[in-house]
């Protein structure tokens, strides 16, 4: 019997850590391969990769992401391979599971929960006696009869076999993510998240985790993304996976979820002593300051301890964040949503990502949808589309922020120009965002794709349509993101250069003649008036540049004040250009 064990990621880069779980515990006893596709592969290739390969049992991994294309994929494969067994898992489809068996005839049994057990005793008994009323945590079918089994018990984590140790992993570690577990369940009761449902948190033997995240280390891996819903919950445990993890890092990116006000002070402290920059990525949780929200939806969170947290990370300057909103959450409306946000971006995260409320099976949200008068998608991802405090058009208005949010925050395209913006010309990031992203859509930009140019240039529309004052300042730092947005001198611009031939060739003889008048460290380069031509980008700023990216306005005591930008480019093996300012 040949098990095919499948997952459909959202993403190329992405890997299944539940279908390597399934394979551990049951390629002993059955022959299992595994085959990973991604949301965009047509569903017609999809099949005829399975079909080449055989089985006779599919087994799916379900996800809100990926079930409506795995549904495809099932579909066809029924009618050219109408014998092979399928068989879902996942947190899809592991509630509400009599509507899938009534709404999914194709597929013959649903593995419910924790499956590693489950679906090892199911192959037992489809090779054997098929005695599946014995098989608890499935369901079936037994002739038009759907038949759902009691839950099976929690699995002990430390009889569970390593998914990491597969000889095929090895080749691509280092350009996907691996996931990665230390526990399972969460200590909280968000009644908007799956995990709210599994009460307690279990933990695999800390020297098991160590011997897999070195083996992975070892072997090449570069991103390891924990999955665990609250990492730091245990300070020890968490301290001491820092330590080893700071100690053995090997170049490779860890990325963990953190529940931010519960940090403990030495371990925020511990790890802005020790931990190298860039090698630790927290993702936090915030999703609404509105404190009767989140006293409704049972989300116990001490804003004021969370920016402490959050703060003193920054400050540190080794850990990125990654903050989380949900729009959406009842007693939400837009003018408190418009704090949060606000509340939120203060605390300046690297990335902050807005998402909007998602009615998950088996959620208390989603049984006392309507208390609020819910309103949300039939099929995954199951996104609201209004509430008794936000309406659709409130809904849309969030949708066109967020599209600008990701285009211009997140992606960290012009980070100077954003912060002025948001600090003189207008009354608060969320403001910024809501504006740009209305006139974004009115000019129909959201229909079409983009270069990096084209997001200049239509800032720049946006703010000239507004008539923004001070257009001078916003330019001179939109040129200054140009160009430190770029690994090498960019061939081209998209505004008209403020030098002619004779004047730029001037500047140059000038910085050559007296480069301590640009700085001591610039002088220190000794560089020809030659390479200056092939690595350096000369503007004039007329404004005082090393102010406005202080924070300040740009317009100091002199008002004849002009900056000489230097950008330099190439010149060390991190693949970041240098800037140096020159008074003029």
């Amino acid at each position: 019997m040949k098990v095919l064990l499948s997952a459909i990621n959202a993403k190329y880069i992405h890997t299944s850590l539940a279908i390597r779980c399934l394979k551990a515990y049951s390629e002993k006893e059955f022959d299992i391969e595994l085959a990973e596709y991604t949301i965009k592969d047509p569903p017609m290739n999809i099949v005829s990769d399975i079909f080449q390969r055989k089985p006779d049992v599919i087994g799916f991994s379900c996800y809100i992401w990926n079930i409506e294309e795995t549904i495809k994929v099932i579909d066809i494969v029924k009618k050219i391979m109408p014998e092979v067994k399928i068989i879902l898992g996942g947190p899809e489809v592991s509630y509400d599971t009599q509507y899938w068996m009534e709404r999914l005839a194709n597929v013959d049994f649903i593995v419910m929960g924790e499956g590693e057990e489950t679906f090892h005793h199911l192959l037992q008994e489809l090779s054997s006696t098929r005695k599946f009323h014995f098989v608890y945590g499935v369901a079936y079918r037994k002739g038009d009869e759907i038949i759902l089994n009691p839950p099976r018990p929690k699995a002990i984590l430390n009889e569970l076999p390593s998914p990491h140790r597969f000889p095929e992993d090895i080749p691509h570690l280092g350009k996907r993510v691996v996931y990665f577990e230390t526990s399972r369940g969460c200590p909280f009761s968000c009644q908007f998240c799956l995990s709210s449902i599994e009460v307690g948190v279990r933990y695999f033997d800390i020297e098991r985790t160590k011997s897999d995240l070195l083996y992975l280390i070892d072997q090449g891996a570069k991103l390891i993304k924990f999955v665990d819903r609250t990492f730091n919950i245990k300070r020890d445990y968490a301290l001491e996976m820092f330590q080893f993890l700071i100690e053995n890092h090997g170049g490779c990116v860890f990325q963990f979820e953190i529940t931010a006000d519960i940090m403990r002070p030495e371990v925020l402290d511990y790890l802005a002593k020790n931990a190298p920059p860039g090698i630790f990525r927290f993702e936090i949780g915030v999703q609404s300051t509105n404190d009767p929200t989140n006293e409704l939806v049972k989300r116990r969170q001490n804003f004021t301890k969370l920016s402490r947290t959050v703060t003193m990370i920054k400050e540190s300057g080794k850990i990125d964040q990654h903050l989380d909103l949900i729009a959406g959450l009842p007693l939400e409306d837009y003018d408190t949503f418009r704090k949060t946000f606000n509340d939120v971006f203060a605390l300046g995260p690297e990335e902050l990502q807005l998402g909007f409320l998602k009615m998950l099976r088996g959620t208390g949200l989603r049984h006392d949808a309507a208390k609020y008068n819910y309103t949300y998608m039939d099929h995954a991802p199951y996104e609201i589309l209004g509430s008794d405090v936000l309406p659709f058009s409130d809904i849309v208005r969030l949708k066109r922020l967020e599209d600008v949010l990701e285009k211009y925050w997140n992606a960290h395209r012009m980070d100077h120009t954003l912060n002025y913006l948001m600090k003189h010309e207008f009354p608060s990031p969320f403001d910024f965002f809501q504006a740009f992203g209305d006139y974004w859509e009115s000019q129909g930009w959201q229909k079409i794709g983009h270069q990096l140019e084209d997001l200049f240039m239509r800032l720049t529309a946006f703010l000239e349509h507004r008539q923004t004052p001070r257009m001078d300042i916003v330019m001179g730092l939109m040129k200054f993101d140009y160009f430190l947005g770029h690994k090498y001198k960019p061939r081209k611009i998209w505004w008209d250069f403020s030098l002619d031939k004779s004047d730029w060739s001037a500047h140059m003889k000038r910085i050559v003649e007296m480069p301590s008048a640009v700085s001591e460290e610039f002088a220190k380069l000794g560089l020809t008036e030659r390479e200056l031509h092939k690595h350096a980008m000369i503007e004039m700023m007329p404004f005082d540049l090393n102010d406005a990216i202080q924070g300040g306005s740009g317009l100091t005591g002199d008002a004849n004040r002009q900056t000489m930008l230097i950008v330099l480019y190439q010149q060390d093996d991190s693949g970041r250009p240098h800037y140096y300012t020159m008074p003029v």
